[in-house]
């Protein structure tokens, strides 16, 4: 656990970093209850539903500095959503949203939705001065679930630096059963323009359009707590950071890979070229067959049925799950070891990422986070969807981040602050116009030192 020296080493850091630059923990709701086999189905099935297998359907502020941001997240029910907080209206309303990238949506559940949950906050258009209703309206598929609504216009805000004047939004005024849990009010998409059903350009592309982002990016670090008996109701996320990156949390240098797919982005999509299990090559479909979309909006990994076979096939005792949406399962006392290459260098996932838990009160067998997405079905290539979708199962192992200019997506090892093996972490937050003078540099290393020290010791 490194709650505790997490927060004072980001406290530390945002007093000797320039004025410009923030960078803000990220929180995490603990499971209530452990997972089963039947909620990994539900969560595949709406994984498959997301990206259309098995169905037919596929405002800017005014200009401010450029600056980058760190924004609090929370990470919901043992891994299996990251959410952020976001403002709309005059004055602003408070909503966590899902964090996706998987998506470009922003929606929340309006206060006449009778089917929404009553634990989350839902927008009262009353009580904003500046919301415009357009007059439009539109349903958007998830796959585990439809949201409908009325689309708008209204101020949209995000940490302490980034608004949108006039950011499209659907207010769900109805939404099937299960769509949102807990606190969850809704989903902010970070893909792209092109794959939005209420039209809009995203909240992070609208920021980016009015020159309010110090560079044309934004990053992820997020937790694990998924395999923590013990985790507290709420706990340290990761970092969300908007318009650059937080060099506290990784190490080495940054691996970009340029996107694959058409010249109008969409998903944020990266070729898959290689996987090993148990420190041995599998045979993976190539090319336009293995186009992977990077979502931190789902849990698990999911790709073609032949694929995962093979990797399920390299591991000893391992079958398919009966009356499962794709799952597979394999013994519990057994480590599995992947990682995933998509171009560059290979990263690997942790075995705690790869095990979801016992299917039953034995605890012999556990499921994985590798499922078939097609389920038998092959899907056509340039049926527009992408192969493989890799969720939190591999996010959580590396530091992701997502460049509009040029459209790419890197990778990073983790720093030992942000609980990876790599080599001491700097102390810079990133970004075309935030440096630290030397003296502070000194400094936050001596912080950064005397956290770690904590850390060893709790």
């Amino acid at each position: 656990m490194f709650s505790l020296p997490l927060a004072i080493s980001l406290l530390v850091l945002s007093e000797l970093v320039d004025a410009e630059t923030i960078h803000i923990p990220l929180t995490r709701r603990a499971p209530t209850s452990a997972h089963d086999l039947d909620y990994y189905n539900s969560v595949a099935a709406g994984l498959r539903g997301k990206y259309n297998y098995g169905t037919g359907d596929p405002g800017v502020s005014g200009r401010r500095r450029a600056t980058v941001d760190g924004i609090p997240v929370i990470n919901q029910d043992g891994d299996t959503s990251y959410l952020g907080t976001i403002n709309i209206g005059t004055p602003p309303q408070a909503f966590d949203v899902v964090l996706d990238t998987g998506s470009s949506d922003l929606w929340v559940a309006d206060s006449s939705c009778a089917s929404c949950p009553s634990t989350a906050a839902a927008f009262i258009s009353s009580s904003s001065s500046t919301v415009r209703a357009t007059g439009g309206a539109t349903t958007i598929s998830y796959g585990s679930g439809n949201v409908a609504g009325t689309i708008n216009q209204d101020v949209v805000s995000m940490g302490s630096n980034f608004t949108v004047r006039s950011q499209t939004f659907l207010a769900a005024t109805r939404l099937q059963s299960g769509l949102l849990t807990g606190q969850v009010s809704g989903i902010l998409g970070l893909g792209f323009q092109a794959i939005a059903s209420t039209r809009g350009t995203p909240f992070w592309q609208n920021l980016l359009n009015a020159g309010q982002l110090a560079a044309p990016e934004f990053a992820f670090w997020i937790t694990r707590f998924g395999n923590d008996p013990n985790a507290n109701a709420i706990e340290d996320g990761g970092v969300f950071t908007l318009g650059g990156t937080n060099a506290t949390l990784f190490s080495g240098e940054i691996e970009f890979l340029n996107m694959a797919g058409s010249s109008t982005p969409s998903y944020w999509l990266l070729p898959l070229q290689g996987v090993t299990v148990q420190g041995q090559s599998v045979s993976v479909a190539t090319g336009n067959n293995a186009l992977s979309a990077i979502d931190t909006g789902t849990t698990l990994i999911g790709g073609p049925s032949a694929d995962v076979a093979n990797i399920w096939a390299s591991v000893p005792g391992s079958s398919r799950a009966s009356n499962s949406q794709g799952l597979y399962t394999f013994p519990c006392k057994t480590q599995v070891n992947v990682t995933l290459n998509f171009g560059g260098r290979s990263w690997a996932i942790s075995p705690d990422d790869m095990n979801l838990g016992p299917i039953n009160s034995a605890g012999v067998t556990c499921a994985g986070a590798i499922f078939d997405l097609n389920m038998g079905s092959n899907i056509p290539v340039g049926s527009g969807n992408p192969s493989w979708v890799v969720g939190a199962t591999f996010l959580k192992n590396v530091y992701s981040v997502y460049r509009a200019d040029p459209p790419s997506i890197g990778f990073a090892e983790l720093s030992t602050a942000a609980g990876g093996s790599g080599t001491a972490p700097g102390t810079r937050a990133e970004s075309g116009a935030s440096t630290l003078h030397a003296q502070s540099a000194t400094l936050a290393l001596f912080a950064l030192s005397f956290i770690a020290s904590l850390y060893m010791l709790v």
